[in-house]
């Protein structure tokens, strides 16, 4: 069983797009339930990222010296799928240093494409609740390298075990993400077992969800 400071969250929000509480405050919830990486990524379409960036950036700063890893990014949202290359890039370069892309979700309209387009983009990290990924897109992220998400939000995570299944089958990477959007939904480590559990993941898959893999992404998005 993981022990304390083992839980990474590469998907939570802030009151800067559609979250309840600050940064701080999402921040200081994680170290206090003793996760070690927890990224804001809030919501983004097609406008500059560099003020939403630049608040997370300085409120970032105060947790320099704890044992909380922060990552500051953005989930592009609802973008056409043949702008999602070009506004992945521009968040990287506007001071993102992870980029997400919110999946074809079964419980909202997404664009038709957004999966593929996402997997296909080379500043995306991360696809979030991709719904009913099919087999090719799965294939399409482990050949890219990209990571696929299990859901903890009720309303994304009815798609988990397809989720779970296509992406052990093509070898992708799997994590277990909150979406949290109040600090009282962040995931903590058991829960997040339960999850990759529930979704159909043995015991050494569900390790590498909650371990293997977050570390990997750490890694490329530069502070592994």
């Amino acid at each position: 069983m993981p022990g304390s400071r083992t839980r990474f969250d590469f998907h939570a929000h802030t009151l800067l797009s559609d979250g309840a509480q600050s940064p701080t405050d999402m921040w200081s919830a994680a170290a206090q339930r003793g996760h070690r990486l927890l990224a804001l990524t809030d919501h983004v379409a097609l406008e500059d990222a560099r003020p939403l960036l630049r608040r997370l950036q300085e409120e970032a700063t105060a947790f320099e010296e704890g044992p909380l890893t922060t990552l500051v990014g953005v989930e592009l949202s609802k973008v056409p799928p043949l702008r999602i290359a070009e506004a992945a890039r521009r968040a990287r370069r506007a001071g993102a240093e992870i980029v997400i892309v919110h999946g074809e979700t079964l419980m909202e309209y997404v664009p038709p494409g957004t999966n593929h387009a996402a997997l296909d983009a080379p500043e995306v990290d991360l696809l979030a609740h991709p719904g009913l990924l099919s087999e090719r897109d799965a294939e399409l992220a482990h050949r890219h390298g990209k990571v696929l998400e299990l859901s903890g939000r009720r309303m994304h995570g009815l798609t988990n075990g397809i989720v779970a299944a296509r992406a052990i089958a093509a070898g992708a990477d799997l994590v277990v993400d909150s979406d949290a959007h109040h600090f009282e939904e962040l995931i903590p480590s058991e829960l997040a077992r339960r999850i990759a559990r529930g979704a159909g993941l043995r015991p050494q898959a569900v390790v590498d969800a909650l371990e293997g893999a977050p570390k990997r992404l750490l890694k490329r998005c530069g502070k592994g």
